[in-house]
């Protein structure tokens, strides 16, 4: 069984992580969403609603399984037997900050294999620390983020 994690901190979840996700489904046979809990940054939502926000958009596809960790992500991957790492790379700077990671991840976890898949070209400035920023100033973001997860904002 081909089982891939999809980490990052979706905070909030936008179209673009969505887009990544979906085209990934047909690669492997099960996929997480791996919702990191990062110890140095203030979440704009509580870990819990991020869950269920991503179960929201997620619901109708059974591949796709929810959880939240802490930790190394490698360590998470060992976890639930995950042999890929998914990365959605948007722009030049994304793909030399992932490939050093990927490259660190190789050195810790041979095993684990990372994915890049390359945004398409109408995502690529989709990021969710813009989304943060314009919902910060009540800005509407209905056009970067999943109908299903609008609620959750």
């Amino acid at each position: 069984m081909k089982i891939a994690l999809f980490p990052g901190s979706f905070d909030p979840v936008t179209k673009a992580h969505v887009d990544i996700v979906e085209r990934s489904i047909g690669l492997f046979d099960k996929i997480y969403i791996g919702i990191g809990a990062n110890s140095t940054k203030q979440g704009f939502l509580s870990v819990g609603k991020r869950e269920e926000m991503l179960r929201a958009v997620f619901a109708h596809e059974p591949k796709i399984h929810i959880a939240a960790y802490e930790g190394l992500t490698i360590d998470f991957c060992r976890s639930i037997n995950a042999a890929y790492m998914i990365r959605g790379i948007r722009t030049v700077s994304d793909f030399e900050y992932e490939k050093a990671i990927a490259q660190m991840n190789h050195a810790l976890a041979p095993e684990i294999e990372s994915i890049f898949i390359v945004s398409k070209p109408g995502y690529s400035s989709i990021s969710s620390t813009i989304v943060r920023e314009i919902l910060k100033y009540n800005g509407d973001v209905s056009q970067f983020i999943p109908k299903a997860a609008l609620s959750f904002l």
